[in-house]
């Protein structure tokens, strides 16, 4: 049998890159498709160059859907209006997942001061990227691929430009944005992994507006470990079990007004609470 990568996936055609660089396009057998074959899937071909097996997987991301990611560029920029919910909930993703964070702030060309305050509530807890695709700052981006690496974030954040920037060629069709909704025009279809080098893979991703909350498969009172920044407070906290919402001895409650821990932070993490508790798990 002949390793692969799966490359992209369109309709029932898989692009896999073998060991040899060379890529070829192919079809799966049959019993694989229950389980499904994902972007970033390690497969082997047998003597017709069919897939006919599936190696283990790190993680998935069943949207955008890709497999045994390393790293989540969580793109966001001053338009459209970031929507710091959902890029919390992609944190939290990454850290359930073994995949590393890292929050890109794009299009600093139109409002450095924006970038810098985005920066300032993410830096404490991830690696933050400031740059613009329109000059050499998106260069930053391109040393920090390592392995499957996926950009994700809303429509017309400038997900598709970032790829476009880097491979110095329109690769892949690019956002637009509507002043009229505020809200990117989503153009990207498919899943793609664009090579950077040896064992060094970026993904364009359709942008979305929200990752569902059962995603994350957690009770509301695991939550708060996934704060880093909530850590070194709650050990202060009068009971072990707080769950940093109500209680008057809340050391982390007493840090988010001190400004310690940022608000919008804190804020998100109430509402991730609330809304995991009225989940109704089936």
């Amino acid at each position: 049998m002949i390793k692969g990568l799966v490359l992209k996936k369109q309709a029932d055609i898989f692009s896999v890159e073998l060991e040899t660089r060379n890529v070829v396009d192919c079809v799966a057998r049959k019993i694989l498709k229950k389980d499904g074959i994902f972007v970033g899937d390690k497969v082997f071909l047998d003597e017709d160059s069919a897939i006919c097996k599936l190696g283990e997987r790190k993680n998935i991301l069943i949207r955008p859907p890709v497999a045994n990611i390393n790293k989540m560029f969580i793109v966001v920029a001053p338009v459209p209006k970031p929507d710091l919910y959902t890029v919390d909930k992609m944190f939290l993703f990454c850290k359930l997942n073994n995949i590393e964070p890292v929050i890109c702030i794009n299009k600093s060309d139109l409002n450095q001061s924006f970038c810098e305050k985005i920066a300032k509530i993410y830096e404490k807890i991830a690696k933050v990227l400031i740059f613009s695709s329109l000059d050499e700052s998106v260069l930053a981006l391109e040393k920090e691929i390592k392995g499957i690496c996926v950009l994700a974030g809303q429509s017309a954040v400038g997900k598709s430009s970032i790829i476009n920037a880097l491979k110095k060629d329109n690769v892949t069709k690019v956002d637009t944005f509507s002043k009229k909704i505020e809200r990117g025009k989503q153009t990207t279809r498919t899943v793609q992994l664009f090579r950077f080098g040896k064992n060094k893979y970026l993904a364009d991703t359709a942008g979305f507006s929200k990752l569902d909350e059962k995603l994350l498969n957690l009770k509301e009172s695991e939550i708060k470990d996934y704060y880093p920044e909530f850590l070194k407070f709650a050990e202060r906290c009068k009971y072990k079990s707080c769950l940093h919402i109500n209680s008057k001895d809340c050391a982390v409650i007493k840090a988010v007004k001190s400004g310690e821990i940022s608000k919008d932070r804190y804020q998100n993490y109430q509402k991730l609470v609330e809304t995991i508790k009225n989940i109704k798990w089936f």
